[in-house]
């Protein structure tokens, strides 16, 4: 007999889109969440929203259902994974200057974002060792070093970055070793890499984002060309590719 789905859904999603009324947004998505007993963070910035919830599948379906009667959030796509308990303590809405920082204002993904290639489309070019023209294929991972530890794709090249404002500095010292090839950003779930890939783009290389980065690459290809787990910024701590939490309450 087959163990029953945990109780509790976990949903990431982000959207690059203009929100010049995020400030008075703040209070009406707070005040929804929490009539909904859904726990998380809303980061909310003029170029967009990004958010961690979790709580009844029902009630966190029928949340993100509402948000997207707004135009501007329409084609908002979650990426969801399950768990026994609640990872989260609190509900927190918070404005920032960026939902996800850069400082590069120039970086703009709301007016445009840059090619994406689907996990599909990159395992098979994993598979094979090399795009659809025969160029040789880069991973680059753009977080943070000590999430890198936790697991990452095979090959992949890792600038032990400390933050993601430290990417554009270290795009200028290794900007040469990219060149003439295919290189694919890839993050936990595709905010950072999105920018990443712009940038990269912006300095002349050939650069393409993995949509919906490594979550989205678990749900379909599991963990083929990835060691390990994948860091996630709550109680769970990491999910490996079956999306299963691997550290609440110390094993999955």
């Amino acid at each position: 007999m087959s163990e029953p789905r945990p109780a509790v859904l976990n949903i990431s999603a982000y959207l690059f889109t203009h929100l010049p009324d995020a400030v008075a947004l703040q209070p009406a998505l707070r005040e929804r969440a929490m009539a909904r007993g859904l726990c998380g963070t809303i980061l909310l910035a003029e170029e967009g929203i990004n958010l961690f919830l979790a709580g009844d599948p029902d009630e966190v379906r029928r949340f993100v259902d509402e948000l997207r009667t707004d135009p501007r959030l329409a084609a908002l796509q979650t990426k969801e994974s399950w768990s026994q308990a609640q990872p989260f303590r609190k509900m927190l809405v918070k404005v920032k200057r960026e939902i996800i920082r850069m400082d590069r204002p120039t970086i703009r993904p709301e007016t445009g974002r840059a090619p994406a290639v689907a996990p599909a489309t990159l395992r098979r070019w994993l598979d094979q060792g090399h795009d659809d023209d025969g160029r040789e294929v880069v991973l680059l991972d753009t977080r943070n070093a000590f999430e890198v530890d936790e697991g990452a794709f095979e090959g992949a090249v890792d600038w032990r970055i400390d933050r993601f404002t430290q990417f554009p500095d270290a795009v200028a010292e290794h900007r040469d070793e990219l060149a003439g090839k295919t290189v694919v950003s890839y993050c936990t779930g595709g905010i950072r890499c999105e920018k990443a890939a712009l940038h990269l783009r912006d300095e002349g290389i050939d650069a393409w984002q993995l949509d919906g980065g490594i979550l989205a690459w678990f749900a379909e290809a599991g963990a083929a060309h990835y060691r390990g787990d994948c860091f996630v910024f709550d109680e769970r701590r990491a999910v490996d590719p079956s999306l299963a939490p691997v550290a609440l309450g110390g094993a999955a």
